[in-house]
């Protein structure tokens, strides 16, 4: 018997990256798996290596700055599967890399609206849907919410206030059996991380690997294990908390 066979598990930014493999890595558990993205050719792909491997999972698109997409995707997913039990909210964007004077309010607003207030938009309905019987959930923050990330301040905010959100929800629903925890991902190889790099400065990435610990990035396969294991019953007396994956990149 799988881990989690029978459980229902929502996975925003499911297209790509650490979203794909937390997909996958769910389905694998024997979850049914929602993958939610605003890709909707990679998500299709996503939801096909998932049925053929013996899995189920359906498509949903999905804007998370739009409180309207976050409520349809929860509604789709209790009229397929009848519940909801396990959400990783993970879609995000890196915004600009550039000075805080040159950050621009355009961009500002598209990060917090994505990365923060997304995250918001999908805690709301999913929390509502899990009240009556309980759930997990991990919302994907970033070293950069932990500390200090230069010409990255409107991304590195919205880090910071996913592990604030997290932390006040975990304290008000723990009653309800619900389940709140963030991870903080660090140099993970990932689209959004080559994104991230190609508008930095030229090493950048190099720096960072140099400067972890372990002197390597992740596959995000590794971060996505984090995430399941935080969404299981073996993570049963764990909330609140906010976890970093970074190869020791902040130790």
């Amino acid at each position: 018997m799988h881990a989690m066979q029978g459980k229902v598990a929502i996975v925003t930014g499911g297209a790509a990256g650490i979203g794909r493999a937390a997909a996958l890595r769910f389905a694998a558990a024997g979850a049914h798996v929602v993958v939610a993205d605003r890709s909707e050719a990679a998500g299709r792909e996503v939801v096909a290596e998932i049925g053929k491997a013996g899995g189920q999972a359906i498509f949903q698109r999905v804007d998370v700055s739009r409180e309207e997409d976050c409520a349809a995707m929860v509604e789709a997913t209790l009229h397929r599967f009848g519940r909801l039990d396990i959400a990783f909210n993970n879609a995000g964007i890196s915004g600009h890399i550039a000075r805080t004077e040159d950050q621009g309010m355009e961009n500002w607003h598209a990060v917090i609206g994505v990365n923060l207030t997304g995250v918001f938009h999908c805690m709301v309905h999913e929390l509502r849907a899990m009240k009556a019987g309980g759930g997990a959930i991990v919302n994907t923050a970033s070293v950069a919410g932990v500390k200090g990330a230069p010409y990255s301040s409107a991304y590195s905010a919205s880090k910071h206030g996913v592990i604030g959100l997290t932390r006040s929800a975990a304290r008000e629903y723990g009653k309800y059996g619900i389940r709140i925890n963030a991870i903080c991902p660090g140099y993970i190889r990932t689209a959004m991380a080559e994104e991230i790099a190609a508008g930095s400065a030229p090493g950048a990435s190099d720096v960072l690997v140099s400067a972890s610990a372990l002197r390597r990035s992740a596959e995000p396969e590794e971060v996505a294990e984090l995430v399941v294991w935080l969404s299981s019953e073996k993570a049963s007396f764990v909330t609140g908390a906010h976890y970093i994956v970074d190869g020791g990149l902040t130790t």
